[in-house]
């Protein structure tokens, strides 16, 4: 991923810089070939934590800013000024950052529904998973998980999918009507079908997660489908069940590491956790380089 996405530089502003490893991240990104940036935050504070952390900035890059709110709203207003490219989030809460990017007036929104996409590199299987909406959008309905389908696709596609299999996910793979999550999953398929929602990617649900990404456990339980077992999106019903499926990836698989994207922001916005590592950070730098380039 790195390799392909060095040959063009895109500019990454990060808001609240004076994170040990975003800014870390980001340096390497840069080193790369990568990324070049524009720092948000108070210069010695930046400063402070690239000695300690033994990187090598470039102070000229830093514009000064106090306050985390500030930050936010500086890296935001150069993004949608087209000085930057790509807006990260630095040491900052999670709902400072999305503030100013949601703002109405001031933000990155684009013409529909933003969503986040988590990146999964799974070795083992030889490919990316990717996983919606685990960040964003808390009780999605129906419409808004049409778009967050969507969203996944365009995301999946800008990495090189042609055709996306997306698995709407539920606890159990059979429609229940006291399950409403499994009566969405069946309404969206059945959009994809008549070419309602996300053309050019296969959609099936509902599909637990073990026949999502198991073509043993499909077989097992009798699943035709061609999706089942073959799953590049997984589309969850709340934040609840993807946030806590998400994060357990790279704390339950040894060498698991993954990368966290806003799609359907007007320009490509990174979401990463503050206990993310060094890896994940640098890897949500390069997914937002192909979504980038793809306008996605």
């Amino acid at each position: 991923m790195l390799q392909q996405t060095a040959s063009k530089r895109q500019k990454v502003a990060l808001a609240s810089a004076a994170d040990t490893t975003a800014l870390s991240a980001l340096v390497k990104a840069h080193e790369a070939g990568l990324a070049d940036y524009v720092l948000f935050g108070q210069e010695r504070e930046i400063a402070s934590v690239a000695e300690a952390a033994g990187l090598k900035i470039d102070r000229k890059a830093i514009r000064e800013v106090k306050g985390e709110k500030e930050a936010c709203g500086a890296a935001v207003e150069a993004v949608r000024k087209g000085e930057a490219d790509t807006l990260m989030k630095g040491r900052v809460y999670t709902r400072v950052y999305l503030r100013a990017v949601l703002d109405r007036e001031k933000g990155l929104r684009g013409r529909g529904l933003m969503s986040h996409v988590f990146i999964w590199e799974v070795l083992h299987m030889g490919r990316l998973i990717f996983v919606s909406d685990a960040a964003l959008n808390m009780y999605p309905d129906v419409e808004q998980k049409a778009a967050i389908v969507e969203n996944a696709v365009k995301a999946a596609k800008a990495f090189g999918l042609a055709e996306p299999k997306v698995a709407l996910l539920a606890a159990v793979e059979n429609v229940n009507p006291k399950m409403p999550a499994t009566i969405d999953a069946a309404i969206i398929t059945q959009m994809a079908r008549r070419k309602q929602v996300a053309q050019g990617a296969i959609v099936d649900g509902p599909l637990a997660l073990d026949n999502a990404l198991s073509e043993e456990a499909a077989r097992v339980k009798g699943i035709e489908s061609p999706v089942a077992g073959r799953a590049d999106v997984l589309v969850v019903p709340d934040i609840n069940c993807g946030n806590m499926l998400a994060k357990a990836y790279p704390f339950l698989v040894p060498g698991g590491e993954m990368a966290g994207i806003l799609v359907g922001a007007a320009k490509p916005v990174i979401i990463t956790s503050r206990a993310d590592s060094e890896k994940s950070k640098l890897y949500s730098i390069a997914a937002a380089a192909f979504v980038w380039r793809a306008g996605a």
